[in-house]
């Protein structure tokens, strides 16, 4: 598939590149992290919000609002799902990675999705990137069998375990929006082929996108 540059124009309506903020520190760190044959996720990890880029990521780019940052590694290289959040999310790459991207805004009324809209951008290491809450990802990628490691920083409490009951599916299809949350301040549309647990609606439409295709 066609991998275009963050740092192209047609990234623009998903995110932009964070400018000003010295993420040397996170990325070293962040190398020390597990990297497994899997996908993980860690959303808030001590060692990693101990570093001064907490505070200046907290004052800078959230406004003073309280934040997590945590990190999404392993080896991927399918599309899977897509989520979005009611805020942006920052992506910080210790490796190279692969960042497929849709917009919120095209998602239909039944709220499922074309997966053909989506468009792939390599975020090369070292580079952080504001990815907009009107934009849909979900776990980056890595090419040629490689893995990925990328710091996720997000509002504090995003991605936990949800403390209420929700709509859910019926007969696998989305009543409402609040049949697509998973977590805290998280809607997600998975694809049938994604192997997601029971319950996820399966709202994507289309191939399983594979960035080695």
């Amino acid at each position: 598939m066609k991998i275009l540059s963050v740092k192209d124009p047609a990234f623009r309506k998903y995110g932009r590149v964070v400018e000003h903020v010295d993420f040397s520190e996170l990325v070293e760190v962040l190398k020390t992290t597990p990297c497994p044959e899997n996908v993980i996720y860690e959303p808030s990890v001590a060692e990693l919000e101990a570093l001064p880029v907490m505070e200046e990521l907290t004052r800078v780019s959230y406004g003073e609002m309280p934040i997590q940052i945590g990190y999404c590694n392993g080896h991927n290289h399918l599309l899977n799902a897509l989520e979005y959040h009611r805020d942006s999310e920052i992506n910080v790459a210790a490796t190279d990675a692969v960042l497929l991207l849709g917009l919120e805004a095209d998602v239909e009324e039944d709220f499922t999705y074309d997966t053909s809209k989506v468009e792939a951008f390599l975020l090369p290491a070292g580079c952080g990137v504001e990815i907009f809450g009107t934009s849909l990802h979900y776990a980056p990628c890595a090419l040629d069998g490689q893995g990925f490691q990328v710091a996720i920083v997000l509002p504090k409490g995003t991605n936990y375990p949800l403390k209420t009951k929700h709509t859910g599916c019926v007969d696998g299809k989305a009543v409402n929006e609040d049949s697509l949350i998973t977590a805290v301040n998280k809607w997600l549309i998975g694809h049938p082929e994604g192997g997601l647990e029971e319950g996820t609606f399966l709202g994507l439409k289309g191939e399983n996108l594979d960035v080695d295709k």
